[in-house]
C-alpha cells in the first residue's frame, strides 16, 4: 500500500512539474507574441503617419497637416531628429494621460503617442515646451533618445526639426540629462513659460553632455527650448531628457516665433 502511495505521489508530482513547465512555456510564447504585436502595431501606425508627414510651406498650412488633423484634431506638430528613428506627429490632449496609451487614431495602444504637455501652448509659443514619448526597443517612439547619452553620438548629432501648421523650427540639441521624474525644473513647464534661461543654467550644471555654443547663438534670436523626455532604466523613475534650442526657419512672420 505504501509503495502504491509513493508511486501515485511521484506521478502526481511529475505531472505537476510537467504542467508547470508547459504553462511557463505557453506564457513565454504568449508574452513574445504579445510583445511583437505591440511593436508591430506601433510600426504600422508610424508607417501610415510617415506617408502624411507635412512639409513646412511658408505662408500657408501644409496639406499634410490638413490630412493629419482630419484623422485627429489633436495633432499640433511633427517632430524629427536627424540620424534617429524619431519622426512622429505630436499630439496634445486635455491632460497628460490622454495619449500615454492611445495612438493617433484614438485607439488603445501601449506604445501611446508623442505628446505635448497639456500645460504648454499648442502653438509652441512658450519659451519652454515639453514632449513625452515611451521608450521602446528597436528605436520605437522616443527609444532613440537613449543614443544621446553616448558621448560620440551626442557630439556628432545635434539637428532636427519641429514642423507646425504655419511654419517650422530648426532644432539644435544642446544638452542630454538623466533626471528623476519628479524634477520640477524639467517637468513643470509653466515655470519657464516666458523665460527659459534659468533652465539653460540648470542644464549646464546637470547635463551628461552639453553644448554652450548653441545657447550662445540662440540668445541672438530669443531663447526657446524644446525638451524631449522618455523613461530610462538607470534608477527608479529615471528619465532621459534631450534639450534643443528652437530656431524659427519657415515662418511668414517672426511674430510669436
Amino acid at each position: 500500500m505504501f509503495r502504491i502511495f509513493l508511486r501515485t505521489a511521484n506521478f502526481l508530482l511529475s505531472f505537476f512539474v510537467v504542467l508547470c513547465l508547459l504553462l511557463s512555456g505557453a506564457y513565454a510564447a504568449y508574452a513574445l507574441w504579445d510583445n511583437n504585436q505591440i511593436y508591430s502595431a506601433a510600426e504600422n501606425v508610424r508607417e501610415d503617419m510617415l506617408k502624411l508627414k507635412p512639409q513646412a510651406e511658408e505662408g500657408e498650412q501644409s496639406p499634410g497637416f490638413q490630412e493629419l488633423q482630419a484623422i485627429n484634431p489633436d495633432v499640433c506638430a511633427w517632430v524629427s531628429l536627424d540620424n534617429t528613428q524619431i519622426d512622429h506627429p505630436v499630439l496634445q490632449g486635455q491632460d497628460n494621460l490622454s495619449y500615454i496609451n492611445t495612438d493617433v487614431y484614438g485607439n488603445f495602444s501601449l506604445s501611446g503617442s508623442i505628446f505635448l504637455d497639456s500645460r504648454n501652448s499648442r502653438d509652441f509659443g512658450d519659451a519652454y515646451s515639453l514632449l513625452y514619448g515611451h521608450h521602446m526597443e528597436n528605436s520605437g517612439m522616443f527609444g532613440d533618445l537613449a543614443l544621446y547619452k553616448e558621448g560620440d553620438f551626442f557630439d556628432e548629432n545635434s539637428s532636427g526639426e519641429l514642423i507646425l501648421p504655419q511654419g517650422s523650427y530648426s532644432l539644435e540639441i544642446f544638452a542630454c540629462l538623466l533626471v528623476d521624474a519628479s524634477d520640477d525644473n524639467i517637468f513643470e513647464p509653466e515655470r519657464w513659460r516666458s523665460d527659459a534661461s534659468p533652465l539653460a543654467d540648470y542644464a549646464a550644471e546637470n547635463s551628461l553632455h552639453f553644448r554652450r555654443e548653441v545657447l550662445d547663438r540662440a540668445a541672438d534670436t530669443g531663447l526657446k527650448i524644446l525638451a524631449l523626455s522618455t523613461c530610462s532604466t538607470e534608477f527608479s523613475d529615471a528619465r532621459t531628457v534631450v534639450l534643443a534650442c528652437m530656431f524659427p526657419s519657415q515662418f511668414p512672420s517672426q511674430e510669436g516665433a
